[in-house]
């Protein structure tokens, strides 16, 4: 048998020369933050080459828009909040301003 790992996400990913680090988290069942929400700890690394991890970021890529067509994940177009101080001075004045709440972390109902 296969050893498996499970992630919550990814945390971060860090480029230094020839290596990408991805960092991979997943939600704390005893730590907690402010809000009771658990935490996301660090569980794993995975380390590429550039080579390497362009080529998963492609299959990943398309892994997604398979997700998408086959309706087991919805994607929306980003908001953009933008404020007239932020607007080129020639750019119209009227651009659209997201009024939605924040999102929410991914987070696993089993963790509420």
């Amino acid at each position: 048998m296969h050893a498996e790992l499970y992630t919550d996400g990814v945390e971060e990913i860090t480029i230094g020369g020839s290596i990408v680090r991805v960092d991979l988290v997943s939600l704390s069942p005893t730590e907690r933050d402010a809000n009771n929400a658990p935490k996301r700890v660090f569980c794993q690394r995975l380390i590429f080459s550039p080579e390497s991890f362009a080529n998963s970021v492609e299959l990943m890529l398309n892994a997604l828009r398979g997700l998408v067509e086959t309706g087991a994940i919805r994607r929306e177009e980003p908001k953009m909040a933008l404020e007239p101080s932020h607007i080129h001075p020639s750019a119209e004045r009227n651009s659209p301003v997201s009024n939605s709440p924040p999102r929410p972390p991914n987070v696993s109902r089993n963790f509420r």
